[in-house]
């Protein structure tokens, strides 16, 4: 992870920039087309223009709903999730300064699970938290007990890791107590099937919800551009550059949590998203992060919006859940890494 890498010319950027950008709408249009009943990409066109601009195409009330009622809210959420999770995995592995670094690896994903199971199995502050805001303090809670474990063992960026790892199984087993203890059969299927990350209950108020924080979290990370750039070098690089270090952490943490905690509330843990996309857009455009941020989001939000595609047509009749998809992908991708960082050690 350095900054010495070779640029790209920007000619070069912008043709990858505008051609992620038809990839995503041509993924979308897919996501929107495909499943039980097949739709024409023209007659999904029809349907949305007859929603956004009332140009009253003549289509079936069934193929009208199913475009905009279910399958365009459920891609738009995958979008956005994929890119609040790819934003969260850059954020976390430039202030650790660890390639391994992800909100699911550091527990900040089992520990918004645990808070978001509290609120709907329990119904713990139901009244006053919301799913969301269970999901958002639970992340705040798993991050702060990472946190303190790190503090205590040496606070490295491998023992943080390590830490991440002790975290995520603790609160994974917290959720799993509290599913097993406190919920119905019915109940626990639906937990469990969530737990590994499903879009199939998403609708536009999850949008509503998503889509502005992936894109307040990609306003607040293009902010701190500079600050990521120096914390590739260490704390005491960035303290040097007079950047304010316990101040640009909180934020800059606070949003990853924030952004985690939102996609956990909707869709469920999904893991590697945040760890194998910020490495893929790297490759693509480089270690600076005034162009690593926009490829990271870009490419998260084509990576589930596909993660979701798969999950659809992969089994005949049947929906994978997409956490499981991303981890058939994620997985062989997490090993590489490993093994380069071993040759690089």
């Amino acid at each position: 992870m350095h900054l010495i890498a070779e640029r790209r010319p920007w000619w070069t950027l912008l043709v990858l920039a505008l051609a992620a950008i038809v990839i995503l709408a041509f993924m979308i249009s897919l996501a929107v087309s495909i499943g039980e009943i097949s739709i024409p990409l023209s007659t999904t066109a029809k349907a949305v223009s007859n929603r956004l601009f009332g140009t009253g195409f003549e289509l079936s009330r069934i193929h009208q709903g199913i475009v905009w009622d279910y399958r365009l809210s459920r891609a738009l959420v995958a979008a956005s999730a994929g890119a609040s999770l790819a934003l969260s995995g850059v954020i976390l592995q430039a202030l650790l300064r660890n390639p391994l670094a992800e909100p699911y690896v550091l527990g900040i994903s089992a520990g918004a699970s645990t808070g978001a199971v509290c609120i709907m199995i329990l119904g713990l502050g139901y009244g006053i938290l919301g799913l969301s805001g269970g999901a958002f303090l639970g992340a705040i809670v798993a991050f702060l007990f990472v946190g303190l474990l790190a503090t205590g063992v040496g606070g490295t960026s491998e023992r943080i890791i390590l830490c991440g790892v002790a975290g995520s199984q603790l609160f994974n087993a917290l959720t799993s107590y509290i599913v097993t203890t406190s919920a119905n059969a019915e109940q626990a299927r639906g937990v469990m099937f969530w737990l590994l990350g499903s879009l199939s209950g998403v609708r536009w108020p999850d949008v509503y919800l998503s889509g502005p924080v992936a894109i307040l979290g990609f306003a607040v990370c293009m902010a701190h551009v500079r600050v990521l750039d120096a914390f590739i070098f260490g704390t005491d690089a960035a303290a040097s550059l007079g950047i304010a270090v316990r101040r640009a952490q909180i934020v800059l943490l606070g949003v990853t949590a924030f952004m985690t905690a939102a996609v956990v509330s909707i869709v469920g843990s999904i893991g590697f998203v945040g760890l194998v996309i910020p490495h893929a857009a790297r490759f693509m455009v480089g270690p600076s992060h005034d162009r690593l941020l926009p490829a990271a989001a870009l490419a998260g939000a084509i990576f589930m919006v596909g993660a979701d595609i798969v999950s659809r047509i992969i089994i005949p009749q049947q929906i994978l859940p997409i956490g499981v998809v991303t981890a058939l992908f994620g997985a062989p991708a997490f090993a590489i890494i490993l093994y380069r960082a071993r040759r690089t050690a």
